[in-house]
């Protein structure tokens, strides 16, 4: 019987350990492409950089900076994707936005989560759940 790796848990939503280490190199990774993301001037480019590091974007994804995000690979955006300045989204279980879908400054969408009980928390585990957004959604200010 095969056990499930630290990610399958993470991302089916089940208790975790963010401290494996293939956890912390992907969350390693992610900080480099949000750098990279941030730093960048160049619309095209900055899109190329979403497209290397989310899980799918199925046309176009025009996203402000500064953008926030735990690995990336969870996210997943529709057509005529649009996020505003300094959007953060904790993706440690799937955020999957439809089509036509806006968000306007200061969004936070969190999938993560820790046990409620101060016993349980002192364990380390941790755990989320996943957040869908449907079609043409737009999400106001700092919601």
């Amino acid at each position: 019987m095969n056990q499930k790796s630290e990610k399958e848990k993470m991302i089916a939503g089940e208790y975790y350990l963010a401290g494996d280490e293939t956890l912390v190199a992907d969350r390693r990774y992610a900080r480099k492409q949000m750098m990279k993301f941030n730093a960048e001037m160049d619309p095209k480019k900055r899109e190329e950089i979403l497209k290397e590091t989310f899980g799918q974007i199925t046309n176009s994804a025009y996203i402000e900076p500064n953008l926030r995000f735990d690995y990336g690979y969870n996210i997943t955006v529709g057509k005529n994707f649009y996020a505003n300045f300094d959007c953060t989204l904790l993706d440690v279980c799937p955020i999957t936005f439809g089509d036509d879908c806006m968000l306007a400054p200061n969004v936070q969408i969190y999938t993560a989560s820790h046990p409620i009980d101060p016993e349980e928390r002192k364990s380390g585990l941790e755990n989320g759940a996943a957040v869908t957004i449907g079609d043409n959604v737009w999400l106001g200010g700092g919601s």
